[in-house]
Order: structure tokens, then C-alpha cells, then sequence
């Protein structure tokens, strides 16, 4: 399913309104998994409703990935994602849950997207310090139970 938009907001707050009619045809209810495919790239998301409007979010990194920009007029291509939504938990973070067993524990409660932003910030990390900060954080977290 296809439909022409503007890519609203500004700074790392930036969205794409998806018409009533395009969630009606998904048949999936209001928040639908979805595969979104704008200039020949895609990604996965979700639809969310927010101040009564039908979005998905576009990060940074979407947003590169792309190469679309707040204001601009794209063509998006949306598709219902069927596919299972599994994180890839990396070995160093995964061997510092197998010391926590209560971290591991919460940590297999949480949702796809909740996962991911534990998972993501470790990934991206640039340096072997940062990512051991990191790891230890999300451990830490994971034991205090924040989603």
C-alpha cells in the first residue's frame, strides 16, 4: 500500500502521518506492525496513535537509512510486517545477563521494542568503555525492573 506524505517535525522528533484509510486496509488493528519502504530503503516500525493522528516514528538512523528529512514529500510504501520481531542480544551482553539471573529474567518479560532499546545504545556504543558502561547500565536496570 502506497501513499504520498510530508515527513513532519523537526530535530530527532520527526514522524509520518498515515492515513485513516491506509490502517482500515491493513486490517490489523490501530497499532499495526509495518514495514515502511520510502526511496528504495526499509525498515520496521509501528503505527502508534498520538494526539489523535495515525504515526510512525522515523529515527535518525531511519532517517539516514532513507535519506529523507523533516519537510520533505515522499512517497511511502507500507506493507503488514508478519515476520517475527526478535532482538539479537550480543555475546558480552548476554553472558552479563547469564550472571544476573533476575536481569535475564525481566529481560525476556520485555516487548520488541523495549528490548531494543536496551540492545541499540550497546550496539552503537564507539568505544570498549562505552560499552561496558552501558552493559553494566542496562544490567542494572534490567534488575531495578525498567521497562
Amino acid at each position: 500500500m502506497k501513499f504520498t506524505t510530508t515527513i513532519q517535525g523537526s530535530g530527532n522528533t520527526t514522524g509520518i502521518e498515515v492515513p485513516d484509510e491506509v490502517v482500515s486496509a491493513l486490517d490489523a488493528g490501530r497499532r499495526p506492525p509495518v514495514v515502511v519502504t520510502m526511496n528504495g530503503a526499509s525498515y520496521r516500525s509501528s503505527i502508534a496513535v498520538m494526539g489523535g493522528r495515525n504515526m510512525i516514528s522515523v529515527s535518525a538512523a531511519n532517517r539516514q537509512l532513507t535519506g529523507v528529512a523533516a519537510g520533505d514529500t515522499v512517497e511511502v510504501g507500507l506493507e503488514l510486517d508478519t515476520e517475527p520481531r526478535v532482538v539479537e542480544v550480543p555475546e558480552d551482553l548476554a553472558a552479563a545477563l547469564a550472571a544476573e539471573p533476575e536481569a535475564k529474567d525481566f529481560y525476556g518479560t520485555l516487548n520488541y521494542s523495549s528490548q531494543r532499546r536496551y540492545v541499540e545504545p550497546i550496539a552503537d556504543a564507539k568505544t570498549p568503555e562505552a560499552r561496558s558502561r552501558r552493559i553494566a547500565k542496562a544490567v542494572q536496570d534490567l534488575k531495578a525492573k525498567k521497562k
